[in-house]
């Protein structure tokens, strides 16, 4: 737990820079409440997507995914990565954070008319409203403490600045809107870039690794519900029994293996530096992407066996290989490749290509698939991380020249 400094009259406890050094520093109960509501809006995007799949509508169905979840990932990341520089845990800290939650019920609420209607006036709403409650998190940061005012200020001038832009975004026709909605995105993410090189924020690498790994048990979480709906369906389907037992079998197997890939490295060496951190943060979009879509692609399986999908047999399985090999490809450049040998940097980016062959071969679907992670984790087990002393913390701030 941080040092708290003396409350003032108001309860609150100066925002100052947390010590990146903090023995014991873990996720708080308020940060594990913020994820439960991204439990909510993840669940509503994979099932979306699972229905676009389902009825052939696969570009839009995808485009509209990949919109939607920047919106989930780049609000949950934001918040992560301020709490591990400046969580004070107070009263004005927790309400804020909570804005910001029902921030995500509102932008959740807006996910089915995105992607049956293109309609994202909810979701920006929504949107608008978790960032606005992080410019105000800076605004209390860059007054509370010298060393970081500047950053914090670029922080949210920047951010405020780009709300604005998201709210006129919705008067503009379709088509322009879309591509203002890419744009935006690109701001969005170039504004940390910009914002750190007026100064280096501390961040706790075991604390954001450990966030970043919670979320991923979400993520994954999902997969298994797909899992047991296809036994669900299965009891409900007795000429497809035997398939979706293997599907929900076969899944199960594919989740475990996953966790077992994304946990086997040890993550927080990968943020030691500024570029290692953004390689980290941003590749974490496509890893996060992948494993809310491979639920929906479970379920899109499922659809095909029972003859509810208009995707050919050979295109449902391709919902459930591709966010697998992005999710193995996307793991590894991150956090595994630095810190394996030879073979285990050979083995995770081929089965990553590997698991798009399954498709092609006769048989029941994902068979090859959970072949190849299987014998990925038994690679992994015989050859663990190579041991080196834990990684140096990022640099304690230093002190504001004014």
């Amino acid at each position: 737990m941080h040092k708290n400094t003396p409350a003032s009259r108001s309860r609150l406890i100066p925002m100052a820079p947390r010590d990146a050094h903090e023995p014991g520093r873990s996720a708080s109960m308020l940060e594990l409440f913020f994820d439960l509501v991204f439990v909510v809006a993840v669940s509503i995007a994979s099932v979306q997507l699972h229905h676009a799949l389902t009825e052939g509508h696969v570009l839009d169905g995808l485009l509209t995914y990949a919109l939607v979840f920047f919106g989930i990932w780049w609000a949950w990341m934001n918040f992560t990565w301020f709490a591990t520089s400046f969580d004070t845990d107070d009263w004005l800290y927790r309400v804020l954070t909570i804005v910001q939650m029902a921030g995500v019920l509102v932008f959740a609420t807006g996910i089915e008319p995105a992607f049956t209607d293109a309609e994202y006036t909810l979701p920006i709403l929504g949107y608008v409203v978790m960032r606005l409650a992080m410019v105000a998190q800076w605004l209390r940061a860059a007054r509370s403490h010298a060393s970081v005012r500047r950053t914090a200020q670029v922080y949210a001038v920047g951010i405020a600045a780009v709300q604005v832009l998201w709210l006129l975004q919705l008067m503009l026709p379709e088509v322009p809107g879309m591509i203002t909605l890419v744009l935006l995105i690109a701001v969005e993410v170039a504004i940390p870039v910009v914002a750190q090189r007026r100064g280096t924020t501390p961040w706790h690498p075991h604390h954001i690794t450990e966030r970043y790994g919670l979320f991923t048990l979400i993520l994954l979480g999902e997969s298994l519900l797909a899992s047991s709906n296809a036994i669900i369906e299965a009891v409900h389907d007795t000429d497809a029994l035997g398939p979706l037992i293997s599907i929900a079998a076969l899944a199960f197997v594919v989740t475990a293996a996953l966790w077992w890939i994304y946990f086997w490295p040890p993550h927080h060496r990968s943020i030691t530096g500024f570029g290692g951190t953004l390689r980290y943060g941003y590749v974490h979009y496509l890893v996060f992407a992948a494993a809310g879509a491979l639920s929906a692609g479970i379920e899109v399986q499922i659809d095909a066996l029972t003859g509810h999908s208009e995707l050919s047999d050979l295109a449902a399985s391709f919902t459930v290989t591709i966010p697998i090999a992005i999710f193995l490809a996307g793991v590894w450049w991150v956090a595994i490749r630095d810190h394996a040998g030879p073979l285990v940097n050979t083995v995770v980016p081929l089965a990553a290509g590997l698991v798009l062959c399954d498709p092609l071969i006769p048989g029941v679907p994902v068979t090859l698939t959970a072949m190849i992670l299987v014998l990925v984790v038994v690679i992994l087990v015989l050859h663990p991380p190579a041991s080196s002393p834990s990684a140096p913390l990022p640099p304690r701030q230093p002190r504001s020249r004014g």
